[in-house]
């Protein structure tokens, strides 16, 4: 494949627009850590840190599940099945953004050194959890969760309640709309032995626990918020995430894969940004 078209089957791979659902969580758990906005150039090591664990945690879920694309209609179009990328390129890949995110840590707090292999361990067994257990979607959450994890340990080199607590709700808000998305794939699953959530509890459970996980993750942004000594400004945001969240699933209906994929992407990309932008605001004006 020639360079030109390589590129872009690349930032296919690794869906390069959802970056806004980990890397606001990322910076908001530095800002949060000390209440005040970090070095640029700490804060330009954590841009170059996530770049390269986020590409290669979706380069190594594209590889691995690959087989599993194949077979399903929604999914055959991706890039490895349809032919765009070979595995050996996307393993070329994963090496590249693996030495990326190496070379991001050694610029980082020490403590980060120690703890890299914790998330590229997460980023290799994910693919597997949906071959056997429900609780796939919970070890996701758990594996982006660890970005505003990772931000604050970045600016502090150590970890306390504000950080778990705001790791805690970015793993029960992504583990919650993950929920919805798999209801995407309800019969694809239950018919090829994949395991999710709505195929295992049917569709109408299914929401009614992603509602009680994104009621959870409410309830853990404003704990993190106290924990890290954000005030009025902060909490008025994650009301307006909490409206945001009521919204994805007033609009998500098993039956209309339209309003899924609205309530999967933009009401997610959304809150994602609403809350980066009510931390900031809190740490700059408090």
């Amino acid at each position: 494949m020639a360079g030109l078209q390589l590129v872009p089957a690349l930032l296919g791979l690794v869906r390069f627009q959802h970056t806004v659902f980990a890397l606001p969580f990322a910076f908001a758990g530095a800002l949060l850590a000390k209440m005040a906005v970090p070095a640029a150039e700490r804060l330009f090591w954590i841009l170059i840190a996530m770049v390269g664990a986020r590409s290669l945690a979706m380069a190594l879920n594209r590889l691995i599940d690959a087989p599993i694309d194949a077979l399903n209609p929604r999914t055959a179009g991706r890039e490895i099945p349809a032919g765009r990328l070979t595995p050996r390129q996307v393993i070329v890949f994963c090496v590249v953004s693996l030495a990326v995110l190496l070379v991001a840590v050694s610029q980082l707090p020490e403590i980060t050194w120690v703890l890299w292999p914790i998330p590229v361990a997460a980023f290799v067994i994910y693919p597997y959890t949906k071959r056997f257990t429900w609780a796939c979607h919970l070890f996701l959450g758990f594996t982006i969760g660890l970005a505003p994890v990772g931000g604050w340990i970045a600016v502090t080199g150590s970890l306390d309640w504000g950080g778990v607590l705001l790791g805690l709700a970015v793993a029960t808000w992504i583990a919650g709309f993950d929920v919805i998305y798999a209801l995407l794939d309800i019969d694809f699953d239950r018919g090829h032995r994949v395991h999710s959530i709505p195929a295992r509890f049917g569709p109408h459970r299914a929401l009614l626990i992603s509602r009680g996980l994104h009621t959870l993750t409410v309830a853990l942004l404003v704990a993190a918020g106290l924990a890290s000594g954000a005030g009025a400004l902060y909490l008025i945001g994650v009301g307006v995430v909490a409206a945001i969240l009521m919204y994805e699933h007033l609009i998500a209906r098993p039956d209309d894969q339209a309003s899924l994929q609205a309530a999967f992407g933009s009401a997610n990309m959304l809150v994602s940004v609403v809350f980066f932008a009510a931390v900031v605001v809190e740490v700059t004006l408090s």
